[in-house]
């Protein structure tokens, strides 16, 4: 149901998110906005905006084996920052964001739930398997066996012209940053300011989140704390933002499906790993997989490459 119908008041605030489901740094921040998620529920209007990282018209690089070791080192420092996985060997440097984020922008018509984790398979083609999902093939296939995905209503959605004409807005909504991230003063490895795009453009950094209520707006730039997040969201919304609710262990890995290490710290209790539970072994720790996410997951296919399945525990 929609905000707003059977009578319920809409909520008061939104949260957008500005993203790309092939960023590292918008990956190291999934245990984040999981758990912002989970710890406001319902009480926010939420929107993901995807930016396009990487667009149709970049130039290729002229040496694409020397781009893709640089920026697989570029990714294994983030890694370094976030403790997100990485993949054990990436194949390419993603060619283009628009295939993935038509995808992820198809699956929102089949609700939140299953958008979130058409979402995360895409993100995971990256940075576990390491093979962006760069191509509409691609992207379709990564999404295939999501609990609940029409693939078929997915596949037709992904070419419209209405998806394509609402990520184009995306991609010019995020090149329309607030002028707060154009003099972001905090210190970190990524702290938000806004980019300078290859054709004199502006934009977001990715990922930020930008909070909307009555009394104006709240932009938090970059990775940061879930302090910050929690402290933009309690100064635009009412009531005070609780820390994420962490759920027992086998309930959290079914409700989200995979879980890194550092999610499993923030979102579960209890002991680890849970019964049944699949280990996917990354290039700096694992990914863990509900044994119904591991039978249709990408990286227990028999084409899958770059991951090794350790099985069940």
């Amino acid at each position: 149901m929609a905000p707003g119908e059977g009578g319920a008041a809409p909520a008061p605030c939104e949260l957008v998110e500005y993203t790309d489901p092939l960023c590292p740094w918008a990956w190291g921040a999934e245990p984040l906005f999981r758990g912002l998620r989970a710890a406001l529920g319902e009480r926010v209007r939420r929107r993901r905006v995807f930016a396009i990282l990487f667009d149709e018209d970049d130039d290729p690089a002229p040496d694409a084996a020397a781009e893709t070791a640089w920026y697989a080192r570029y990714v294994e420092e983030i890694s370094g920052h976030t403790g997100a996985p990485r993949a054990e060997r990436l194949s390419r440097v993603a060619a283009s964001s628009w295939p993935s984020s038509l995808v992820a922008r198809a699956a929102e018509a089949q609700g939140g739930a299953v958008a979130d984790r058409v979402l995360r398979r895409l993100r995971e083609t990256v940075f576990v398997l390491g093979e962006p999902a760069d191509t509409l093939d691609a992207a379709l296939s990564a999404a295939r066996g999501v609990p609940g995905l029409d693939e078929v209503r997915l596949a037709a959605d992904a070419v419209s012209a209405a998806v394509r004409d609402s990520v184009a807005a995306d991609r010019a909504e995020a090149r329309r940053p607030v002028p707060e991230v154009f003099s972001v003063e905090a210190a970190g490895p990524h702290p938000g300011a806004a980019k300078e795009t290859p054709d004199g453009e502006h934009r977001y950094a990715l990922p930020t989140l930008l909070v909307r209520g009555a009394g104006g707006h709240r932009v938090v730039p970059g990775r940061r704390p879930f302090a910050a997040y929690a402290a933009a969201v309690g100064a635009m919304c009412p009531g005070p933002v609780p820390d994420p609710p962490p759920l027992p262990a086998a309930r959290a890995l079914a409700h989200y499906g995979s879980l890194t290490e550092p999610e499993r710290l923030l979102l579960t209790r209890g002991a680890w790993p849970p019964a049944g539970a699949v280990r996917v072994d990354t290039g700096n720790g694992a990914l863990w997989l509900h044994p119904e996410e591991a039978a249709t997951h990408p990286a227990t296919r028999g084409t899958a490459r770059n991951a090794r399945v350790s099985g069940r525990t």
